[in-house]
């Protein structure tokens, strides 16, 4: 008996009919420590959209027969060993080569689509700039300008080039590490299909893990009512969608409604419309979402009090 102790029981398989993926820079946190965080603010965008007796079973008065919601949870696989502090290892070259691009499509994007005039303009002002011919040595002193750019904008201008700088490096070392390192994959995946049976109902990721739930969908072999992404990088070229698996990319076959929710100003949702990008039935995938997520754009909590977020799961969750 005492060499069991500690040891992962896998002989019990936890299945939920809501299953909830993370995003990036969740590595020390843990399933039940985000369960905490995320459930009363579905709750809460599920009540804001009208379903009010769901949204208590959700999270204030859980009753037997009520759908159980569970936290897929694999940030542990990103904590490197012997890591010390909030500081992440550095990025190689190639991924460094990565991050010029991914950089500078955020800044086109806020060119693009930013809510605000002012965001508009000035990110218009630094493409001009970053047009201008010059030399540089290296991938990462290419990404100097770009993130000088970035850090003039919204949420980077009160933290400065630093935080623009570590918060580039986190989120690109753990999605490119996703989307190279089959083990992380492999591991991520099987944390969100070993919570999935055929009762599973509604299947919601933000951030990367929009990405890991995308995937894992379309490995079930049984119809899953609803897939959710919030704050989803599926769209960006640069990075994410020509590594998706399998390819091309399309909407999950076993999929039946797919609502994809983006904030205008969040950068990592560089791309709002996945229409184009995903084929597959009529009326399946609706992407054509914004919504408002005030000074945090990309936070998952903000996401998850929309009613755009709480209608189509309280409509999932009450069809008989």
């Amino acid at each position: 008996m005492l060499g069991t102790i500690g040891k992962r029981d896998t002989t019990v398989r936890r299945v939920a009919g809501i299953v909830l993926v993370h995003g990036i820079g969740q590595e020390r946190q843990s399933a039940d420590s985000l369960e905490a965080t995320w459930l009363p603010s579905l709750a809460g965008g599920v009540r804001s959209a009208g379903f009010g007796p769901l949204a208590d079973s959700l999270w204030r008065d859980a009753r037997p027969g009520a759908p159980v919601a569970r936290m897929a949870f694999y940030g542990d696989l990103f904590r490197m060993k012997d890591q010390q502090g909030d500081d992440d290892t550095d990025l190689t070259d190639e991924q460094w080569a990565l991050a010029e691009p991914l950089a500078r499509e955020w800044l086109d994007r806020i060119a693009a689509r930013g809510s605000r005039p002012a965001d508009r303009q000035l990110a218009e002002r630094e493409q001009d700039l970053l047009d201008t011919p010059g030399e540089v040595q290296g991938a990462r002193a290419a990404m100097r300008p770009v993130l000088r750019s970035l850090a003039r904008m919204r949420p980077f201008a009160r933290f400065g080039v630093g935080f623009a700088e570590r918060f580039l490096v986190r989120a690109l070392r753990q999605v490119s590490l996703y989307l190279t390192d089959d083990s992380v994959r492999e591991r991520a995946l099987a944390r969100v299909t070993d919570l999935i049976d055929e009762d599973t109902v509604v299947l919601l990721g933000h951030s990367l893990g929009s990405v890991v739930a995308y995937e894992a969908a379309h490995r079930l072999a049984h119809p899953l009512p609803l897939l959710v992404t919030i704050g989803s990088p599926l769209g960006i070229r640069t990075v994410v969608y020509d590594r998706l698996r399998p390819i091309p990319p399309t909407v999950p076959p076993t999929v039946r409604r797919w609502v994809n929710l983006v904030d205008p100003d969040d950068l990592v949702a560089a791309e709002p419309d996945l229409a184009s990008g995903f084929p597959g039935p009529a009326g399946v995938l609706d992407s054509g979402y914004t919504v408002d997520n005030g000074a945090s754009p990309h936070e998952a909590t903000s996401y998850l009090t929309a009613i755009q977020t709480g209608r189509p799961v309280g409509e999932a969750l009450t069809t008989p």
